[in-house]
């Protein structure tokens, strides 16, 4: 464990309370993965971590409390009950004094195995048996957590996708049941759990499981071939979708950038200097073109933006004795793809000459 950790652990029960590492950072530590985001469960008040952490910390909107120390996020939870939920948030919670009564509010077993600072584990519900067993099973009612919050739907397909693991059959069995719950949650909440699933090198096993439950068709989501790319809108750009999953202006011009590049099979200067370097590298990954191949051409590019066209708008402008115009812009646009084509150099006596002879006929 290492020190960071152990010293927040340390610094909680010199002050009189317990503490201990809990979900996912145990888990993966358990399966030999390096974990950043580290939670922390206490029967100590929000109250008293502040008194113990005065100057580099924050609290969330349920009482939990979050250290940022150098590359470690450390969420910190008072033990507590939620007594009431309204669209998957809890409306009203207790703080509660003992462990045991913390875990079993917790969602599955694997990410509710315990460790103190001496790295003993406790597990109180069978989660090291289910972790070795590679299963995700969930704590208490299946029926009744699923309703009680429909991400946890997604949040199992996601657990068994990136870590390879099975779903137990009752849970398979709720989904089947329950799966239109899904629409019940924000586009947002939705997309964050399908990026998770689609960044992992493993994302085939999880879109066949929201295929196989019917999940991908309420979501008005489809595929037919997906290659593997470390990027989220050259994922995206792969499937088919028919609602807006709350994307950024951004990514949805890198998605349908992506998507008619490959679409058209094929990368060149037209399709560099119309979407950038950035887009094209994607989308060479799904359509198998070499990288260096792609870089080559962009660097070798006669022109990568208007800004590097060798002649102004005055000087075309008195040229066709114009004025600003969309024969302005397009004369500029037509030149541009001469020299793209490799038809015309980037002269300006060159491009002078064009537009002299081009207005002569």
């Amino acid at each position: 464990m290492d020190k960071i950790i152990k010293n927040v652990l340390k610094k909680i029960e010199d002050a009189g309370f317990e503490a201990y590492l809990v979900g996912g950072f145990v888990r993966d530590y358990l399966l030999g993965i390096k974990s950043l985001d580290v939670d922390i469960c206490t029967n100590a008040l929000p109250k008293d971590l502040h008194q113990m952490f005065p100057s580099n910390s924050n609290s969330n909107t349920y009482g939990g409390f979050n250290l940022k120390i150098k590359n470690y996020n450390i969420d910190i939870t008072t033990y507590r009950k939620e007594l009431k939920y309204d669209k998957r948030k809890p409306t009203e919670i207790v703080y509660i004094d003992k462990l045991e009564d913390d875990i079993v509010r917790r969602d599955f077993t694997i990410n509710s195995v315990c460790m103190n600072k001496e790295e003993k584990i406790i597990d109180l519900v069978n989660g090291i048996e289910d972790i070795n067993n590679h299963q995700i099973r969930m704590l208490g009612n299946v029926k009744e957590r699923f309703i009680e919050d429909p991400l946890r739907i997604l949040r199992a397909i996601r657990f068994a996708t990136i870590l390879n693991f099975e779903l137990d059959e009752e849970i398979i069995k709720e989904i089947k049941e329950n799966y239109e719950l899904v629409n019940t949650l924000s586009t947002t909440r939705i997309k964050q759990e399908l990026n998770k699933i689609l960044l992992h090198k493993n994302y085939l096993k999880g879109l066949t499981f929201l295929k196989e439950f019917n999940i991908l068709t309420l979501l008005g989501i489809s595929f037919n071939e997906i290659t593997y790319v470390n990027d989220i809108c050259g994922m995206w750009a792969q499937l088919e979708t028919s609602k807006n999953y709350a994307f950024t202006k951004q990514e949805i011009t890198n998605i349908i950038n992506i998507r008619q590049i490959i679409s058209d099979g094929n990368i060149n200067n037209k399709k560099l200097y119309d979407y950038g370097l950035y887009v094209n590298l994607v989308a060479a990954e799904i359509l198998n073109i070499n990288k260096k191949h792609v870089n080559k051409l962009y660097n070798d590019l006669p022109i990568k933006s208007l800004d590097d066209l060798q002649i102004t708008n005055n000087e075309i402008m008195e040229l066709l004795n114009i004025k600003p115009s969309k024969i302005l812009r397009d004369i500029k646009a037509e030149i541009v793809e001469l020299i793209l084509e490799n038809k015309l150099k980037n002269r300006n006596s060159e491009l002078k000459k064009y537009i002299i002879n081009r207005k002569e006929m």
